[in-house]
């Protein structure tokens, strides 16, 4: 009687263990959320998306982007205007007085410097100058500062119509692009050269905008892809 008593309560408390256990993995844990990642944009109209919709720009595509391939990217910080040059966006920047931090940091300013003629040694001391204020933003982690190469605004139909002498056009800004990679390698930050896919515009008048002269939603989609990859892996 004894012996039976016993198995039957082990039984029921074997029982009990096992209804404990279910209950545990059908309790609703919260999936773990991923750290969502801030981003600053700096530039000009080129980072802005002149003459294209916010989302087509390229700050919010390589957000998106980065975004579907697993980095939870937040809605990027941009300071940009159209037409400044590297000395109107560092007082721009002292202006806006921003003191956050961000896991990572685009810089891509001197075409207006190129267009109005500026003395490129100037652009060399000031676009360093950015450059350290892009890796104090991005918290002093200089393998999340992402310089993007000047486009060459010649090869579009404003360009076509400017009567400038476009090959000195593009001479000057493959030698503006070839300080910012200098300068860039140099204090430790990543350089992505998208400017001869900014030529193809052309011969594709889908790469540009209504306006003539920025890029299209598709030219930006193509920067876009050119950094996703670069980001992602400084991420690793």
């Amino acid at each position: 009687m004894k012996l039976t008593t016993i198995f039957v309560l082990l039984i029921f408390l074997l029982g009990c263990e096992k209804s404990t256990m279910n209950g545990m993995n059908n309790t609703n844990i919260p999936p773990v959320k991923t750290k969502q990642l801030t981003y600053l944009a700096l530039g000009d109209s080129y980072t802005i998306g002149e003459a294209v919709s916010q989302d087509q720009s390229f700050p919010y595509q390589l957000s998106a982007g980065l975004s579907k391939q697993g980095l939870n990217v937040a809605v990027p910080e941009i300071i940009a205007k159209t037409g400044w040059t590297t000395d109107e966006l560092q007082a721009a920047i002292k202006a806006e007085g921003l003191s956050a931090k961000f896991d990572f940091v685009t810089l891509l300013i001197g075409v207006n410097n190129q267009y109005r003629g500026y003395p490129i040694d100037t652009y060399r001391t000031e676009f360093r100058e950015l450059l350290q204020t892009a890796i104090s933003f991005a918290g002093g982690d200089k393998t999340h500062v992402f310089v993007v190469s000047i486009p060459d605004w010649g090869a579009t139909p404003f360009g076509k119509q400017s009567g400038r002498d476009l090959g000195a056009t593009s001479s000057e800004i493959d030698a503006f692009n070839a300080v910012g990679k200098e300068e860039a390698l140099d204090a430790g930050a990543s350089f992505t050269d998208i400017t001869p896919g900014s030529r193809d515009a052309s011969a594709n008048p889908l790469l540009v905008a209504s306006d003539g002269l920025h890029p299209s939603g598709n030219m930006y989609k193509n920067w876009a892809n050119n950094l996703i990859p670069v980001v992602i892996s400084s991420f690793k």
